[in-house]
């Protein structure tokens, strides 16, 4: 029985001693341990611009963004030295008032031009104009010429120099708007604030014409439109009810549109 007490205590005494089994690392040797999750990049911080300028966005013309500032295209590419008007690309920040300094050179091409140089040589104001009178009858004169109502709708909303820029003829949807003159589409989207659908038609170096809150533009850009000439439908694009916001404007600068148009 000793030899027996002597195994189980020799076995229990094995038991104790044991090691436990060692951990194998079976990580790759030579790779990289985790790291923290890559922090995703900044985005990029906006442009800033001064008061004067303007970053070009996608959709935008010469001609939409003069009318946003109520400037005329031309002015805008001269200020910003742009041989082609038709060339501008997003992204490019353009100016939209003239550098300081260089105001005198605008006004040095208005003189030079023949319409600006018949006054200087005419002895006097009235042998230019026989019949005197106020401005209105010769924007009246003009109207005749040209210009017609755009929609058969009630006006209402009237022109405000700081506000509408324009007239706004209510109507239904759908409703026919013609091209108030004879001319060219110079624009056709909505990237322009609070107008919605919108055409431009250019008519002459001065004068253009506006129509806003469309619902849908049967003319391209380029197209040349003659007057009366169904161009859009009205609709409420932008607007709380159907309508057609139309404006007229000279060199840029808005207009009241009845001293152009027939009395209804």
């Amino acid at each position: 029985m000793k030899w027996q007490a002597a195994v189980i205590a020799c076995v229990l005494a094995g038991c104790a001693s044991r090691q436990s089994a060692p951990v194998v690392d079976r990580t790759a040797r030579g790779a990289a341990a985790p790291t923290a999750p890559v922090a995703k990049e900044a985005a990029p911080t906006p442009r800033t611009l001064a008061e004067d300028q303007y970053e070009v966005k996608k959709g935008d013309t010469l001609y939409s963004i003069a009318l946003e500032y109520g400037v005329d295209y031309r002015e805008l590419a001269q200020w910003n030295s742009l041989e082609d008007p038709s060339k501008i690309r997003v992204g490019q920040v353009l100016r939209t008032k003239p550098e300081e300094g260089r105001g005198a050179q605008v006004s040095k091409v208005a003189i030079s031009s023949p319409v600006e140089s018949r006054p200087l040589d005419a002895p006097a104001k009235p042998a230019a104009k026989p019949a005197a009178g106020p401005p209105k009858p010769v924007a009246a004169a003009a109207a005749t010429e040209g210009f017609i109502w755009p929609a058969k709708g009630k006006v209402i909303a009237a022109f405000e120099q700081t506000r509408g820029k324009g007239v706004d003829i209510d109507g239904r949807v759908g409703d026919p708007i013609v091209a108030s003159a004879k001319g060219k589409v110079t624009y056709v989207g909505s990237g322009i604030r609070g107008l919605g659908k919108l055409l431009i038609i250019q008519h002459s170096d001065e004068y253009l014409t506006v129509y806003a809150h469309t619902s849908q533009i049967l003319v391209k850009e380029q197209q040349v439109v003659e007057r009366g000439q169904k161009v859009a439908e009205i609709g409420s694009s932008d607007a709380e009810r159907p309508m057609l916001h139309f404006q007229i404007r000279k060199s840029g600068r808005p207009l009241d549109p009845r001293q152009f148009l027939p009395s209804s």
